[in-house]
């Protein structure tokens, strides 16, 4: 009789807590766009719905890059994962409702429409990912493509991209200078595109 109540016991334990109830990261699906608008809105509920001893933190991971174009140099925060928010949560039936019935959020990520938590490794290296302090470049040129040097001692030539080196800025280009190939390296803010 002793052994059947234990059972009866572990098996009605399970089904209270059908989820992990420590606390822990999840994934959420979002409509690609409205990232920040959910976390957003994510906030409020759970201050709103009196959750935040099971709704911690809300973050859309972004990092800074350096975008070129048109000869600016502008940085600016890109969406690390399109689509995604990271929720760091204990996940109870109420806190999965409450963020689950957020506008713009369309699911968890998991298997077998359970969520599944984020490893804490995964977490630390996107979160290094989004400190991180050197900004990357996005150069809107492509290897092969034909511009025109607009600045430096090579100003009015035209040459041709080969390599381009996206952590610093640079383009590696072949310019026709005295019937041959010359190879020079410029800083992408001194070419443009070729009308």
């Amino acid at each position: 009789m002793e052994e059947n109540n234990n059972t009866t016991t572990r098996k009605y334990q399970r089904e209270i807590s059908r989820y992990d109830t420590d606390r822990a990261w999840y994934a959420i699906n979002t409509y690609s766009g409205h990232e920040d608008k959910v976390a957003e809105a994510i906030k409020q509920k759970a201050e709103s719905a009196d959750m935040a001893d099971y709704i911690f933190d809300v973050l859309v991971p972004k990092e800074k890059q350096i975008e070129v174009k048109n000869g600016a140099r502008k940085v600016v925060d890109r969406k690390i994962f399109q689509g995604y928010v990271l929720v760091d949560m204990i996940l109870t039936d109420e806190s999965w409702y409450v963020v689950r019935n957020t506008q713009g959020v369309s699911g968890f990520v998991g298997i077998d429409g359970k969520p599944t938590p984020l490893a804490n490794a995964e977490i630390a290296k996107i979160k290094k990912r989004m400190g991180v302090e050197d900004p990357k470049y996005t150069i809107s040129y492509e290897v092969g493509e034909i511009v025109t040097v607009i600045d430096g001692p090579f100003k009015g030539f035209d040459g041709s991209i080969s390599e381009i080196d996206s952590e610093k800025g640079r383009l590696h280009m072949l310019v026709s200078m005295f019937g041959r190939e010359m190879p020079i390296e410029l800083d992408a803010l001194q070419v443009k595109k070729i009308d």
